[in-house]
């Protein structure tokens, strides 16, 4: 397993709630909705550059 780092997130009260929501929805904790969405937005940027490259 890879080695995690901490680090502090300042992010609004709003967000927070709604990310709050969100993880209880998906029955997740707060850090692991937050890290579930940057793995997403993670993959999904890598597939949007290979695609890029296949077109040029």
């Amino acid at each position: 397993m890879a080695e995690k780092k901490s680090f502090a997130l300042r992010v609004s009260a709003e967000m927070l709630k709604e990310i709050e929501e969100w993880a209880n929805d998906e029955f997740r904790s707060i850090n692991g909705q937050i890290e579930y969405l940057l793995n997403k937005a993670i993959n999904e940027r890598k597939k949007s550059t290979k695609k890029g490259k296949e077109a040029k």
